[in-house]
C-alpha cells in the first residue's frame, strides 16, 4: 500500500469542484496546492451567482474556507494556468498528479456570422455582465462597465439567462422609481417588482417600463431550469416540464419581463458600426432539435442583446482542445489525453455551471484518484487483497494510466513544499488563510 503522505497534487481552482477535491485528498493524507487565479478562491459563487444571493454565498464561502483550512492543503492566490505556469512546469516543481477544477469562464459563441465584431458595440455576453453586476459598486473596482437599457433581449434559456433578466429588470425599475423620487433597493425589488410597486401605491405599468426579452430557441417545457431525474420514467419528465414552465411563469410574474420561446438568431442588425438588432426566425422543434422555419424570419430591434447560452472553459497556452472543451477521455475519471497524471472535475469537465453537479462530479472523480494512488477504499478493515481489487478497478477506469504516478520521496516532498511556499511569498500570502482573506477582501463586497 502506498504511502498518502508521500504524494502532493496541484489542484488548479479553489472553488466549488476544486475545494472539494483538495479537501478528499487532505482527509486521505495528501498534500495538496490549490493554485487560485484570483485572490479569493470562491470562483463563480462570487463571480457568477447574482449578489442578491446573499445568504447563499456566506453558506458557500464558509464552505470553502473551511475546505481551504484542512491541514495539509495550501492555498496559493493571484496565480493562473497559461499565464503564470503551464502544466510541464507543474511536474518539473515535482507534484504526483494534477487536478483541473478551473471552471468554465467563457461563453459559448452567439454563433451568428460577424456577431463577435459587436462585442461591447450592442452585443454583451452574460459571463463579463454579472461579474460587473456584482462588483460595479465596489470603489476599487476597474473592469467594464455596462448599460443596462430597457427593451433589452437576452438569448438563452437556463437559470444563468433567468439572472440575466432579473438584473435588467431590477436595474430598470430602480432607475424608474428613483425618477419619481421613489428610493428602492436590489433587494427590495428582487422579492417582487410589483408587491414594490404596491408598498408605494402605484401600478408597474405606470412607470413606463417595457421590459426586457428573453428569448428561447425550443419550448418553454423544456428550457434547462429543472431536470429529471436520471433513467427517468415519461411521468417524471412530464412532471419535470410542469415545474419548469412554473419556475417560468413565477419569474414573470415577480419581474414582468417578456418571454418568446421557438426562436432562434439567424443574423445580426448593424448600423453606425453598432448592432441594432437580431435576425429571428420561429422554429420547429422535434426533440432535442430546433430547426428554423423556412419564411418565418423577421428583425428584432433593440438597444442591447446579452447572449447566455452557456459557458465553457477558457482558451488557456499549452492546453489542448476538441471544440470548445479541453481533450479528456473517461468518464468516471475524466483524463487529459496529452498528458499522463492530469484530471479533470467540475465545470471544466461538464460545463453545467450547477453547483450540486460540481461538487457530486469532483467528489466522485477525485475519491477514484485516491484510490489509485492510496491503494484503498477507505476502509481500514479492507486487507491486502481488498486493497488490490480496489487498485485494479480504479486503475481500468481510468484506462491504466495512473500506473504511473510513483510516490515521492521524503525529499521530493520536502522540494515541493519549499517551491510551494516560494509561490506563497510572491503571492502575498505570507500569513494564514482567515487573515488573507480578510486582507484582500473590499470593506464595500456585497
Amino acid at each position: 500500500m502506498t504511502n498518502p503522505g508521500h504524494h502532493f497534487v496541484a489542484v488548479i481552482g479553489g472553488a466549488i469542484s476544486g475545494s472539494v477535491a483538495a479537501e478528499i485528498l487532505a482527509d486521505s493524507g495528501i498534500r495538496v496546492a490549490v493554485f487560485e487565479q484570483n485572490t479569493r478562491p470562491y470562483g463563480k459563487i462570487e463571480d457568477g451567482l447574482p449578489r442578491w444571493h446573499v445568504e447563499q454565498r456566506k453558506e458557500e464561502y464558509g464552505r470553502i474556507d473551511a475546505r481551504m483550512k484542512k491541514p495539509n492543503v495550501y492555498f496559493i492566490p493571484s496565480i493562473k494556468l497559461g499565464r503564470d505556469f503551464d502544466l510541464p512546469q507543474l511536474f518539473k516543481w515535482g507534484f504526483s498528479a494534477v487536478i483541473l477544477a478551473n471552471g468554465a469562464w467563457r461563453d459559448r459563441e452567439l454563433g451568428v456570422p460577424e456577431a463577435e465584431q459587436y462585442v461591447g458595440k450592442g452585443l454583451v455576453y452574460q459571463n463579463p455582465f454579472i461579474y460587473w453586476y456584482n462588483h460595479k459598486n465596489e470603489k476599487g473596482y476597474q473592469g467594464p462597465r455596462y448599460e443596462t437599457p430597457d427593451e433589452a433581449v437576452v438569448v438563452g434559456g437556463g437559470l444563468a439567462s433567468i439572472d440575466v433578466v432579473k438584473v435588467l429588470q431590477l436595474e430598470n425599475y430602480e432607475r424608474a422609481l428613483r425618477a419619481r423620487g421613489i428610493q428602492t433597493s436590489m433587494h427590495e425589488l428582487e422579492k417582487g417588482v410589483a408587491t414594490v410597486c404596491k408598498a408605494h401605491g402605484i401600478k408597474p405599468e405606470e412607470l413606463g417600463v417595457k421590459g426586457c426579452l428573453l428569448m428561447y430557441r425550443r419550448r418553454e417545457q423544456d428550457m434547462p431550469l429543472a431536470q429529471p431525474p436520471d433513467n427517468a420514467t415519461p411521468e417524471q419528465i412530464a412532471k419535470t416540464e410542469m415545474v419548469r414552465q412554473k419556475m417560468l411563469r413565477l419569474a414573470r410574474d415577480r419581474y414582468l419581463f417578456r418571454f418568446q420561446d421557438r426562436r432562434v438568431t439567424t443574423g445580426i442588425i448593424v448600423e453606425n458600426g453598432r448592432l441594432v438588432g437580431l435576425k429571428v426566425a420561429e422554429t420547429k422543434v422535434e426533440g432535442r432539435k430546433a430547426e428554423p422555419i423556412p419564411g418565418s424570419e423577421h428583425e428584432l430591434r433593440t438597444p442591447l442583446v446579452v447572449s447566455s447560452i452557456g459557458s465553457v472553459p477558457e482558451k488557456l497556452s499549452g492546453i489542448n482542445m476538441s471544440g470548445e472543451y479541453y481533450t479528456f477521455a473517461g468518464k468516471e475519471v475524466p483524463r487529459y489525453t496529452t498528458m499522463d497524471r492530469v484530471f479533470g472535475v467540475g465545470n471544466v469537465v461538464t460545463g453545467q455551471g450547477n453547483i450540486r453537479v460540481s461538487l457530486v462530479h469532483s467528489q466522485k472523480v477525485t475519491k477514484r484518484v485516491v484510490n489509485c494512488m492510496t491503494g484503498s477504499d477507505g476502509n481500514p478493515a479492507a486487507g491486502a487483497g481488498g486493497a488490490e481489487h480496489q487498485v485494479a478497478s480504479a486503475m481500468d477506469a481510468i484506462g491504466k494510466q495512473i500506473e504511473l504516478i510513483p510516490p515521492l520521496s521524503e525529499d521530493q516532498v520536502a522540494a515541493v513544499e519549499r517551491q510551494v511556499h516560494a509561490l506563497q511569498q510572491k503571492a502575498g500570502f505570507t500569513a494564514d488563510y482567515d487573515s488573507w482573506i480578510a486582507k484582500v477582501t473590499p470593506p464595500d463586497l456585497e
